[in-house]
């Protein structure tokens, strides 16, 4: 679509999205918005200065860490659409008045999922089933089990939300814990977690990264759970600290199921990797089949939005 070059943000009607074609899929754009493609990966892909100058809206890349790069190029920018629910490390980067939304709601069954699976993995022992078929052996024992455990959900919001319902399933007991205290909802705040801890069979951490919450998971913390306790992370790496983990996991005290982790990329030759009862995947809780389709709703939904003039979903606070 071929448009005179706008003077003021107001003028830029224009979106960027990363993925092509989503109008074939999901039906004709709305008159007077030109829909441009970016995935943030794909050499010489990026859009021409004078279309870049109409961009309004900008879906940002899903994973792609330097997308931010194309920032200073979008002088009339007036909203981001991250696909990720943790946006916090974006707030600085964006111009006074541009809008941040994220992408909440997207990984809610996937990182639920994920968090089901490896709390059923470190629990049923899958990692020396794994280990043993490949070796050959058939040594069966009992294992733990989730049914009838307390599982203390920390960060307790959508995806903890999807992941109750999926722990309830497998007839575990859920403790709500987030930031604030909604005794209406049965939340439990993070002030409690010292009263909360000892009951506790499994944590699950589904916390975002900012001030608050960095290293809000240490040795404190730790020290209240029971021996044989799991504790599981699929929100932040830095949300736990790594130091106080390795000394419980190291003296066997405690397991640990991590989806994130402090550093990230964990290096090879780090001594979590090599902890005994720890099981680790690489940042992937996010990343399955249901994601995409539900992000292109998301964002087809979102352009309507823009170009009708309507509030846009998801708003992330600047304050």
């Amino acid at each position: 679509m071929t448009r005179a070059l706008h003077d003021t943000a107001t003028d830029a009607t224009d979106v960027l999205v990363p993925w092509p074609d989503l109008d074939r899929r999901h039906g004709p754009w709305p008159a007077g918005v030109g829909v441009h493609v970016w995935d943030g990966v794909t050499p010489g892909g990026e859009p021409a200065e004078d279309v870049l100058a109409r961009v309004g809206l900008w879906v940002m890349p899903y994973a792609v860490p330097d997308a931010v790069r194309l920032l200073p190029r979008l002088p009339h920018l007036r909203a981001v659409q991250s696909l990720s629910a943790g946006v916090e490390k974006l707030l600085p980067l964006l111009p006074p008045g541009v809008g941040l939304h994220n992408g909440r709601g997207l990984h809610d069954a996937s990182a639920a999922e994920h968090a089901l699976g490896l709390i059923l993995a470190a629990q049923r022992d899958l990692p020396q089933w794994v280990a043993d078929q490949a070796a050959g052996r058939w040594e069966p024992h009992f294992t733990r089990s989730l049914a009838d455990t307390t599982v203390t959900i920390v960060g307790y919001g959508s995806i903890g939300a999807a992941l109750e319902q999926r722990l309830l399933a497998c007839e575990a007991r859920v403790v709500r814990v987030a930031r604030r205290a909604r005794p209406e909802q049965h939340v439990h705040a993070v002030a409690e977690l010292s009263d909360l801890l000892p009951a506790t069979d499994i944590v699950v951490l589904v916390l975002p990264e900012n001030p608050g919450t960095v290293g809000l998971f240490g040795a404190k913390e730790l020290a209240a759970l029971p021996d044989g306790a799991l504790v599981v992370n699929v929100g932040r790496g830095r949300t736990l600290d790594t130091r106080a983990l390795l000394d419980e996991t190291r003296k066997g005290r405690l397991r640990a199921a991590l989806d994130v982790t402090d550093p990230e990329p964990l290096p090879a030759d780090h001594p979590l990797r090599r902890a005994p009862g720890v099981l680790i995947t690489p940042h992937v809780a996010g990343g399955s089949a249901a994601f995409r389709p539900r992000a292109e709703r998301l964002i087809v939904d979102q352009i309507h939005r823009f170009a009708a003039g309507r509030p846009l979903l998801h708003p992330f606070p600047r304050d």
